[in-house]
């Protein structure tokens, strides 16, 4: 029995030694791997991008790792992602496989535009989903309008707070999802929905499911979504939305008009309608339920986030916020409401915002990317395939950029007479062929945003309240810490 238990550890050991092996020809460096863990105990799950970025500075801005034996190739630094997603975008554009997805039936075409392999399915809904965006008002004085008046809203629920101590969350994420809604489906909702704040609280535990550490482990070790019931436990929040979206697809379905598209679930049932018999569609019933998650995903969680950024570095730094609003009282006044092309006359204030967005980090890793073909990056042989994960966090902290890295400093972007200067390294929408489609809903939202509620509101720290922290909390995006206000009218 010994001898037998000797061959079988040696034997395990020998298929973990082939397993992880690594065969290419000038593959990038790593630290030295474990047996059948590889190296995932030697990084910290919660904050993957702060482990990269101390990896990064031992073993080169372009190294591998394992992840029990998945290999795969981290980018760091503004140098290497500059020629990743400027020059080489098409190269690293495709996803690698995510077994819990897989598990719940999106697979093949049904994977709409953020998990999708790269190819022509993938190209068909992203092309779709501009399109579709931009005929709901992305980009247009329209959508623009109903931003402003969102804001207004916003600006109301923070009034009726009366001075007192609140946790403005609930209320950002509430105005800014309004803002898909009315791309989605059509229409806003009041902010004490019980149904839409369902929708909210979903959409939120789903994010931490899926940034969560089984999932993680389940990524590297795919045979353990086979297991009975671990995908349903894992993903229920994700059960529930696709259960509460077919509701309203459903709803849809029953007033549907071919000849008029009142929202994006029209505009893809209409597509649907047109593919008909196309086996190779990926205008289908799965596609159908999922590309609205991911407009809200995208199109939610990043803004929200980003805006309560904004309130804590206003609370952190209230001489940046007199500044800001001594700037809104010169271009825009205290009566009429901000427009888009305000920001041109508006160099520090948009700098700020630059800052915020630079200084959170709020996305601070994509989503995996992959190899399409072959590649080379920074003279490293990448095969087709490997899994490649784009640290942004370390280009937005790039100390071979940023004067004060780690600091909020909105003289980042300001030249030396004081002109807005948007600087190359500046990625939090990512880039290249896998940047979010949303950017311009976004940088609309945050400015429309910021500068209508500093323009009637000063925010404070409560008294007897100790000053909110500054470091963030990762649940796949970094977020500031709950924190509660003062907003007081000017």
């Amino acid at each position: 029995m010994l001898t037998l238990g000797i061959i079988v550890i040696l034997t395990l050991l020998l298929l973990d030694f082939v397993k992880r092996r690594k065969t290419w020809r000038n593959f990038p460096p790593g630290p030295p791997s474990r047996p059948f863990v590889g190296n995932m105990l030697q990084l910290d799950v919660s904050y993957l991008h702060d482990s990269y970025t101390k990896l990064s500075k031992k073993y080169g801005d372009v190294f591998s790792l394992q992840f029990f034996w998945q290999n795969m190739v981290v980018l760091n630094g503004f140098e290497v992602i500059k020629e990743a997603l400027f020059q080489k975008s098409e190269d690293i554009a495709d996803r690698p496989t995510f077994p819990l997805y897989e598990a719940l039936g999106l697979t093949g075409n049904s994977k709409a535009v953020v998990i999708a392999h790269y190819g022509p399915a993938w190209k068909e809904q992203r092309r779709f989903s501009i399109s579709t965006l931009r005929d709901f008002g992305m980009g247009k004085k329209s959508l623009e309008e109903n931003v402003v008046e969102e804001a207004g809203f916003l600006c109301s629920a923070f009034q009726s707070e009366q001075g007192r101590p609140f946790n403005p969350h609930y209320s950002i994420n509430t105005a800014v999802s309004n803002i898909i809604c009315s791309i989605v489906f059509g229409d806003r909702f009041e902010y004490d929905d019980e149904k839409f704040q369902k929708l909210l609280r979903l959409l939120d535990a789903a994010l931490k499911a899926e940034s969560g550490f089984f999932t993680q482990i389940v990524t590297a070790v795919p045979w353990l979504s086979k297991i009975p019931g671990v995908t349903k436990k894992v993903f229920q929040p994700q059960i529930r939305i696709f259960a509460y979206l077919k509701e309203l697809v459903d709803e849809h379905r029953r007033t549907w008009d071919p000849e008029y598209k009142r929202d994006f679930i029209d505009a893809f049932l209409l597509e649907m309608e047109k593919a008909k018999g196309d086996s190779e569609t990926s205008f289908n019933e799965n596609n159908l339920l999922y590309t609205p998650v991911d407009l809200f995903s995208a199109g939610t969680e990043t803004t929200t986030t980003t805006l309560r950024w904004a309130l804590l570095y206003m609370l952190l730094y209230p001489e940046v916020q007199r500044k800001v609003q001594e700037e809104i009282d010169q271009v825009i006044g205290r009566n009429r409401k901000p427009a888009m092309l305000d920001v041109l006359n508006m160099p520090y204030t948009n700098a700020v915002i630059h800052e915020i967005q630079r200084c959170g980090a709020v996305l601070p890793l994509t989503l995996p990317h992959m190899a399409y073909r072959d590649t080379e990056i920074q003279g490293y042989f990448i095969p087709k395939g490997m899994v490649v994960m784009i640290n942004l966090f370390s280009v937005l902290k790039d100390e071979r950029v940023w004067k004060k890295p780690y600091q909020f400093y909105p003289e980042h972007f300001l030249d030396e007479e004081r002109k807005f200067v948007k600087k190359e390294a500046f990625v939090p929408f990512s880039a290249g062929r896998r940047s979010c489609l949303g950017e311009q809903l976004a940088r609309m939202e945050i400015f429309l945003f910021f500068t209508t509620l500093l323009q009637s509101l000063t925010f404070l720290i409560p008294d007897k309240e100790p000053r909110p922290r500054e470091d963030p909390l990762s649940v796949f995006t970094l977020s500031p810490h709950s924190f509660n206000v003062c907003a007081k009218m000017r």
